[in-house]
């Protein structure tokens, strides 16, 4: 049916009898203006969304919504009864979506916001009689413009439309949790929002948007809704969404593209505590998690979302790994010795598993299901496009790479050590630095002045006393064996001289 409300300029809405329907699928809206309000109706038909075939984006729906039945939106924390006033802040912008037919006291409306009724839905006055009710409150509906789009928690993620609707969401790092510029984003049907998609880029870009079951597939399409007084009610920020259409077209996987708003991401993440032995930190994520890496190189013969289907019966419908949850994605991996030199960069699939409600320990299951994925990646690798395959456990087990991480770091280790010399001879060449001096090294002759050796004809320091040439009294006698044992060896001044046999001064005094 078709409700009509009289509005005065105070924006006080008294609630009135509803007038008869022209049909029963038709749904009505009413706009407020910061002119003196009046009354706007419109009609909205409802479009049925097909299933659509999997394809290599994910659907990430909307979670929070601005439904007038939603008693979380409500101060009191319950759906406002006949006994009750509502109130709108003035100055809030709001898009609320009423299911059916309520009895209120009374009612203030914002100047600026909208009330969308499905079919059938109505306010009626039950003029304070609601005798399940009670006394009667204000109730106030809180405040939505806290909620944005780059809050990982207000989403969900499935890889059909089927998984959707029969709600078998996916796990996803924090940074792929937000809708990536392949994904198609729906907002429930039978339900209104507002959220924020401030971003650090001017547009946020998605392959497609659904509201109210309608798809909008084409750029000009959802521009025009966002034009419209009900999307610039749902919408708002400094950025605006974007549809692009093309989405992704490598087979082998598509990088999220929400890298330049990790910050932005990372701002809504509460990380809680983990007291795993080794906490692993996933691309992509914003807090350390207790489970299992496994990274895959690949080839261009990898399919990211046939893989996908063998990980769901690989691991996801075993009933032995039915609490763990898996998150595969291709990623933009950036190697760094000892944590913060960037070395390079290069794509993998990385595939994270943790387990639901283990709290902050990992189990054996987790390593289980990563020996599991490893194995299979490693012995089928070639039908599958995989060329490696590697893991890491919070366990603590070496997982057959522990070697190689070895190595990496003594390696790592001399690069720095060399580095550092290097830089520090730089340095020192430029003057930047100065090292300190060195004791310097005694000459040979400030040694011989300090031991007491003069200049030829000073005093002679003889060391010690030699008895084959000191005291000739002591020399072997052996005659003829040096001439004249007199004149063999002569002490004066300068030295102590011996004469060789082997050298005839004659020969050269002729």
């Amino acid at each position: 049916m078709n409700n009509f409300y009289n509005l005065d300029t105070s924006s006080h809405m008294t609630v009135m009898p509803t007038l008869p329907s022209q049909s029963p699928h038709h749904c009505c809206l009413i706009s407020l203006h910061s002119q003196p309000a009046k009354m706007v109706l419109r009609t909205a038909a409802l479009v049925l969304l097909s299933l659509l075939s999997p394809a290599s984006a994910l659907y990430k729906q909307w979670i929070p919504d601005t439904n007038y039945g939603n008693a979380t939106n409500w101060d009191k924390g319950s759906v406002p009864c006949g006994t009750d006033r509502v109130h709108f802040a003035a100055g809030r912008h709001v898009s609320v979506y009423v299911e059916t037919v309520y009895s209120v006291l009374e009612m203030r409306l914002p100047v600026d916001g909208e009330l969308i009724l499905a079919p059938g839905a109505a306010f009626v006055s039950s003029n304070g009689q609601d005798p399940g009710c009670g006394a009667g409150v204000t109730a106030t509906f809180k405040d939505s413009e806290g909620f944005r789009w780059f809050d990982p928690e207000l989403w969900r993620a499935a890889a059909t439309w089927d998984d959707l609707q029969a709600s078998r969401y996916l796990f996803a790092v924090h940074e792929e949790s937000v809708p990536c510029r392949q994904d198609d984003v729906v907002f429930r049907p039978a339900s209104s929002f507002r959220v924020d998609v401030s971003s650090g880029q001017q547009s946020v870009p998605v392959k497609s948007i659904t509201i109210q079951g309608q798809k909008f597939s084409s750029s000009s399409s959802f521009s025009e809704y966002l034009s419209s007084r009900s999307g610039k009610l749902q919408f708002h920020g400094s950025s605006s969404p974007v549809v692009t259409p093309s989405g992704c077209n490598d087979a082998t996987g598509c990088e999220c593209g929400n890298t330049a708003d990790r910050q932005r991401i990372c701002a809504s993440v509460t990380c809680p505590h983990v007291a795993c032995q080794k906490p692993l930190q996933p691309v992509g994520h914003c807090c350390h998690v207790c489970g299992a890496i496994v990274s895959l190189q690949f080839s261009g013969a990898f399919n990211l979302e046939s893989y996908r289907q063998r990980l769901l019966h690989l691991v996801l419908n075993k009933p032995s790994y039915g609490s763990i949850r898996v998150g595969l994605s291709k990623v933009q991996e950036e190697h760094r010795l000892l944590g913060f030199i960037p070395r390079a960069s290069e794509s993998k699939i990385q595939v994270v598993l943790v387990e639901e409600d283990s709290g902050e320990h990992v189990s054996w299951l987790v390593d289980a299901a990563a020996k599991d994925i490893t194995a299979d990646a490693r012995s089928n690798g070639g039908d599958l496009g995989i060329e490696d395959a590697d893991m890491e456990l919070s366990s603590g087990d070496a997982g057959g790479g522990e070697a190689g991480v070895v190595v990496g770091a003594v390696i790592g280790v001399l690069l720095v050590v060399v580095v550092l010399l290097g830089a520090g001879v730089f340095l020192h060449r430029r003057g930047t630095i100065t090292l300190p001096s060195l004791p310097r090294m005694p000459s040979i002759s400030s040694w011989r002045k300090s031991s007491g050796v003069g200049d030829l004809g000073g005093p002679l320091d003889h060391g010690f006393d030699n008895p084959m040439f000191d005291k000739p009294t002591l020399m072997p006698s052996e005659p003829g064996l040096y001439g004249d044992s007199a004149n063999s060896i002569s002490i004066t001044q300068s030295g102590v001289h011996f004469v060789n046999p082997a050298y005839d001064e004659t020969d050269f005094t002729a």
